[in-house]
């Protein structure tokens, strides 16, 4: 069900994991993590981390009892922060020979398609030079993304997004949590995950630290974006000694998500999730089963209309007729152009834009399916 020697592995460790309370670092736990990932990449595995604990190792050098809810001073926080973290880690790093790399990322540097390129790129060149990149979300300039409480989720996310954009075999999610917990069940843990249905969302839970932001709701959601990649997802403790290899042996506690048989192509994925729609375009019923089932673009005469302001190029949500989402898509025409399209023929819109090669709404080249 896994691959037990993967070529590439994405590991996320959450602040509960790199901290023994607000602002104090475990420093024993970091070591053992590097001793791992040091011997696993001997047997010939790429390593990216993906580390939280920047805001709050700057609450604790400022001697913050809380999470500030300012965001110029969360943002203070995640400055003084980073640099401790990083120095942590090459700190941990260094008996084994291993030099580390930072990576600082928001939501817009994946969003945009030649920054999200040109990360890819940038981190093949630091797996290639023999390092191990360690990612963070940049929350010192991340206000806009802060405000609109649209972070990535405790880094939750943000590991899916490298595990996709990366193409890692498996991305291993290490919390308190030991893993999915059957609460309304068994009361046991969930050791493996087929698929990810409402009765599995409904298992997880939010989080009551002073320090984290994610919780298992976060974990689910990036265990589906990662799986629908191909990526394995695993879901453990930190906490628990040798965790790494144990996961990576089948014997460890802990949950695992299958990952999809036929992962999306790197494109749809970005389309997918790396991108927030800035509107939506609602079809009528017999579209739906034309872009579902048989794979085909959106054409002006399965469209009803549309929400939101955007551009020709954009981001957009598809939704049918009882307003549910299923697609999202680059619109071809903006939302002021969409009025006098919806529900005309081909014909008619060649009419309207006789000088245009390409009349659909959606091509079939940048729709994907959610």
């Amino acid at each position: 069900m896994f691959n037990s020697h993967p070529k590439r592995v994405v590991i996320k460790l959450g602040t509960g994991v790199l901290t023994t309370g607000i602002g104090q670092l475990d420093t024993t736990r970091i070591t053992a993590v590097c001793a791992e990932i040091a011997t696993l990449r001997a047997r010939g595995t790429e390593v990216i981390v993906v580390s939280s604990g920047a805001v709050g190792l700057g609450m604790g050098a400022l001697q913050l009892a809380k999470r500030p809810k300012d965001v110029s001073k969360k943002q203070a926080c995640a400055a003084i922060g980073q640099s401790l973290l990083m120095q942590t880690w090459q700190g941990g790093f260094a008996p084994h020979g291993i030099t580390v790399a930072q990576v600082l990322l928001t939501h817009e540097d994946l969003r945009a398609r030649d920054r999200y390129l040109g990360i890819k790129q940038c981190l093949e060149q630091l797996l290639a030079y023999g390092t191990v990149p360690i990612i963070n979300e940049n929350d010192t300039v991340s206000a806009a993304e802060i405000r609109a409480m649209l972070k990535f989720g405790d880094n939750d996310t943000l590991s899916a997004m490298v595990a996709s954009l990366a193409q890692a075999d498996h991305l291993i999610i290490l919390s308190t949590a030991p893993g999915l917990i059957d609460l309304q069940g068994t009361k046991e843990i969930v050791p493996v995950v087929e698929r990810i249905t409402p009765e599995i969302e409904a298992m997880a839970g939010g989080t009551t630290s002073e320090t984290a932001t994610g919780g298992m709701i976060s974990k689910i959601s990036a265990a589906r974006l990662a799986t629908r990649s191909g990526c394995g997802v695993f879901i453990a403790s930190g906490s628990e000694p040798a965790v790494i290899e144990k996961l990576l042996a089948g014997r460890g506690p802990g949950t695992f998500f299958v990952p999809s048989g036929l992962p999306m192509d790197a494109k749809k994925r970005w389309l997918a999730y790396f991108q927030r729609p800035v509107g939506t375009l609602f079809v009528n019923a017999c579209a739906v089963p034309v872009l579902r089932d048989q794979g085909r673009s959106l054409l002006a005469v399965g469209v009803t209309g549309a929400k939101g302001e955007f551009a020709a190029g954009d981001i957009v949500n598809i939704a049918d007729p009882e307003k549910n989402i299923f697609a999202r898509g680059k619109a071809a025409f903006s939302s002021k152009e969409i009025p006098a399209l919806a529900g005309q023929q081909s014909t008619s819109i060649a009419a309207l834009y006789p000088t245009r090669k390409r009349l659909e709404v959606v091509h079939r080249n940048d729709l994907v399916l959610l």
